[in-house]
């Protein structure tokens, strides 16, 4: 068994807003491991400024772990705690080489085109004009649910955005969410939340910073709208921790990204705590490729997660890989029809 990896620049189709700034590219790597004549590939999907492995020695982790491959999966993601993106690309690439096809990880109906994944529709941050064009295109898409990425332009045409959208629609007609990325202080947070509430939001996620825990669980306490733990999650990596933070916010939902707390092992250890407390959670993609995006989507059917999922990215990049991956009517499908990319994997290895 050999590895390589491969640094890959994902390239936005037009620059996308959230709170933490305008994102024009997006870092992203390639674990590919052979043995014989198969070929398993993974995706590492670093996000600079979020990941918790985002350190200056990600490349030197990633060249020590393809020199150790021969250690194997599980001693490799226990040598990995510390890198959460790098666990999941391995996760995948395993999967993938012990795999009929290289990209058929998890064969199920959805793998098949028999069933499909609902997802919500993202609206991203920016003035006015572009955020209604989006939440229009996203309506007409046939989206049910839409989640609109908030704290970038006055909070005021915020709600103004909202309430176009409960003038027509219902909440049972369009669910909507919002992503407040950690925009709101906590001296605001309480009176922006009730102001949200009357537009009957399904949930917000992560309204303040992450690390103020005592002011989220104070929140948590008494908010008029459900909240979502998203940034919160990221940096916890022992079972007792994880426990430990969901006990004391008690949030309503957690939102899992498998390349930020640890791939489907990471995910698997929040979902089963969020059960023991009666927490509700979904699963998003973290701006992936498709490869990474199609090893996520998989999985998550595979949770039979009656809940809408955030994992409609994959048509945001102008360099993307062609992939069966395609959303129809807000529900995320397979086809049986359009194939993976040529040579995908032999190109990526030279």
């Amino acid at each position: 068994m050999k590895a390589t990896y491969k640094k890959y620049n994902l390239i936005f189709k037009r620059p996308s807003g959230t709170s933490r700034g305008v994102l024009t590219t997006k870092e992203t790597w390639f674990i590919i491991i052979e043995e014989k004549d198969k070929k398993g590939i993974g995706e590492c999907g670093l996000f600079r400024g979020l990941s918790i492995d985002d350190v200056p020695d990600y490349e030197e982790k990633i060249k020590w772990t393809i020199a150790n491959i021969h250690l194997g999966l599980e001693t490799l993601l226990d040598e990995l705690v510390f890198f959460p993106s790098i666990q999941f690309g391995l996760e995948q690439a395993f999967l993938s080489l012990n795999s009929e096809n290289s990209f058929s990880l998890l064969p199920s109906n959805f793998t098949s085109n028999n069933a499909s994944i609902p997802i919500n529709g993202l609206v991203w941050m920016g003035d006015e004009y572009f955020m209604l064009q989006q939440i229009e295109e996203k309506l007409q898409q046939g989206f049910n649910c839409i989640k609109l990425k908030i704290g970038a332009i006055d909070f005021d045409k915020e709600l103004a955005l909202l309430k176009s959208i409960r003038k027509r629609y219902t909440p049972e007609e369009i669910e909507l969410r919002v992503d407040a990325n950690g925009a709101f202080s906590i001296e605001e947070a309480s009176s922006k939340l009730k102001q949200l509430a009357q537009f009957k939001i399904h949930s917000i996620e992560q309204p303040i910073k992450q690390g103020a825990i005592l002011d989220m669980k104070a929140l948590c306490s008494t908010t008029p709208l459900p909240i979502a733990l998203d940034e919160e999650l990221i940096g916890v990596f022992t079972i007792a921790e994880k426990e430990k933070l969901l006990q004391t916010i008690m949030p309503q939902y957690i939102i899992l990204k498998p390349s930020l707390v640890g791939g489907f092992k990471g995910s698997l250890e929040w979902i089963t705590l969020a059960k023991k407390y009666n927490i509700g959670w979904w699963i998003t993609s973290a701006l992936e490729s498709n490869i990474g995006l199609n090893a996520i989507a998989q999985w998550t059917y595979t949770l039979s997660s009656k809940m809408h999922q955030g994992l409609g990215t994959g048509a945001l990049f102008t360099n993307n890989f062609t992939s069966p991956l395609y959303v129809e009517n807000g529900e995320l499908f397979y086809s049986k029809f359009v194939g993976w990319q040529n040579n995908l994997i032999e190109d990526l290895c030279i």
